[in-house]
């Protein structure tokens, strides 16, 4: 399919893109029954499984404190102080709940599968946008169905974190940009566009941007997004007769990722005595010491979420023993004796002082130094790979644990079950992806997502720890181009769009 002719326009006129979305969104009976499903699914999360997580109790106090005492911010010694550690966005998010139905989790939960059903019809539209015309409501009905029945995302909505409204705001901006990139108004030198269609068009890209705003204060890393526009659009619009176009599409983007962000960091500087539009990335508090000589050494080996439990989630609350780590952490017996001993030394007070932490941190330099495609290449690429091809079961009352298969079916054969199915159906997704960007590998939209997804792999990869939630925001993107597997545009499909055009 040619993406020039998926939208035919007059040469003086830029189609706004929620001109498009209003075509798909026709109330159907696949539609209904759908998110019938979808919210069953997550019903079922909600009423059969209570995951908590750490980061679940801050959440809570930040909407708690913010909505009874008007401070964001946590209770230290008694004292109510403002902090910066986490972005508003969530917590304001669970004040509006608060305030109108009161505190109660299921009704945090109620709420947020409803906005993870409204994402399985963004995905079903950026699907759409994928496929040939004549394929579109086809295409669109089997995302709508892969995005409402997948457990991955469908079981955060029994949890309160930040994923499911990120992976709403994140899914939404994608389908804006996905409209914009593949219209065929954008093709045309700027000088063609007419008052309107100029001011349509940069419209589009601020409100894309604010959206990715509104995302930045779920979750700090949202701006990659626009960073794999920003890519995409270098790529296509290299040639300098479309310089103009190139900056003036950035900057409008980057305005509009300013505006929501400008309140908090003004706020922050008023309260805080900074000026900062991103939460800390380690999420400490000012004055806080971080261990990030510690953190450079794990990264040279952790490839696991499993051993974030045995060292990083450890630090300054338990003791760290030499034993539980893997082998990949030691070159040679001399390095494990020598690491037996920092963390001796750390496990007489269970604290990380200044002075040991700059000793892992010449470790780390060490391991690097010896081994340098180890910690910049094979490491990441170990992190990414677990990351998406794992079972998914973090937040369910299962092991993740498949090997040695005999021993753990033996052992409790409903965990070996479970988690060789989630195994499964995880590869069948992403196998249906590969399919589908192979068969819509020419449309303009399929390089933003891809861009889009190897920008946030990458990132997430220097993190401290490996946890495979990262990439639950990609999957309603994910499954929508795992639907266009089911469009194969052939010759007589490629002809009609041609004649429709």
């Amino acid at each position: 399919m040619n993406p020039t002719t998926a939208y035919p326009t007059k040469p003086d006129s830029f189609v706004s893109p929620a001109s498009h979305i209003r075509t798909y969104m026709h109330l159907s009976v696949h539609l209904v029954l759908a998110l019938l499903a979808g919210l069953a699914l997550r019903l079922f999360f909600v009423t059969h499984i209570s995951p908590f997580t750490g980061d679940t109790k801050f959440y809570e106090e930040l909407a708690k404190n913010w909505l009874y005492h008007g401070v964001y911010g946590l209770f230290v010694n008694g004292q109510l102080l403002p902090v910066d550690m986490r972005m508003p966005g969530y917590p304001a998010f669970l004040v509006a709940i608060y305030a109108v139905f009161g505190r109660g989790g299921r009704a945090i939960m109620g709420v947020q599968a409803i906005v993870d059903l409204g994402t399985c019809v963004l995905a079903a539209l950026i699907a759409a946008r994928l496929a040939p015309a004549r394929k579109r409501k086809l295409v669109a009905t089997i995302a709508l169905w892969l995005a409402a029945l997948c457990p991955f995302t469908a079981s955060y909505s029994a949890v309160v974190l930040t994923e499911v409204l990120a992976t709403f705001l994140t899914t939404l901006a994608l389908l804006i940009f996905a409209f914009l990139l593949s219209h065929p108004g954008m093709q045309r030198p700027l000088q063609s566009f007419d008052r309107k269609s100029l001011l349509s068009a940069v419209g589009w890209f601020l409100f894309g941007g604010i959206i990715v705003g509104v995302g930045t204060l779920v979750r700090p890393e949202a701006p990659l997004l626009l960073v794999a526009v920003g890519i995409v659009l270098v790529v296509r619009w290299h040639r300098r007769a479309d310089w103009r176009k190139l900056v003036l599409a950035v900057s409008w983007m980057a305005v509009g990722l300013l505006i929501p962000l400008t309140p908090w960091a003004a706020r922050n500087a008023r309260t805080m005595g900074r000026i900062e539009f991103l939460a800390p990335r380690f999420a400490e508090t000012q004055g806080d010491f971080i261990a990030r000589g510690f953190y450079e050494w794990t990264r040279t080996w952790m490839t696991k979420f499993g051993e974030a439990y045995l060292v990083t989630w450890k630090l300054d609350k338990a003791p760290i023993r030499v034993e539980t780590l893997p082998d990949s952490a030691f070159d040679s017996t001399a390095e494990r004796a020598r690491v037996e001993v920092l963390l001796s030394r750390y496990n007489s007070d269970l604290g990380m002082s200044p002075v040991l932490d700059r000793e892992f941190a010449l470790l780390a330099r060490e391991r690097t130094a010896r081994r340098p495609l180890r910690t910049y290449f094979f490491i990441p690429l170990s992190r990414a790979w677990m990351m998406w091809f794992t079972p998914r079961i973090e937040l369910l009352p299962y092991s993740g644990k498949l090997w040695p298969p005999d021993e753990y079916w033996r052992g409790n054969p409903t965990d070996f079950e479970v988690t060789l199915g989630y195994g499964i159906l995880n590869c069948i997704y992403l196998a249906l992806a590969v399919v589908g960007a192979w068969r819509c590998r020419k449309h303009p939209a399929l390089a933003l997502i891809v861009a889009f997804v190897v920008v946030r792999t990458v990132f997430l990869t220097q993190l401290q720890t490996v946890e495979p939630r990262y990439v639950v925001v990609c999957f309603p993107a994910i499954l929508a181009i795992g639907a266009a597997a089911f469009a194969n545009p052939g010759r007589e499909i490629r002809a009609a769009d041609e004649r429709q055009a």
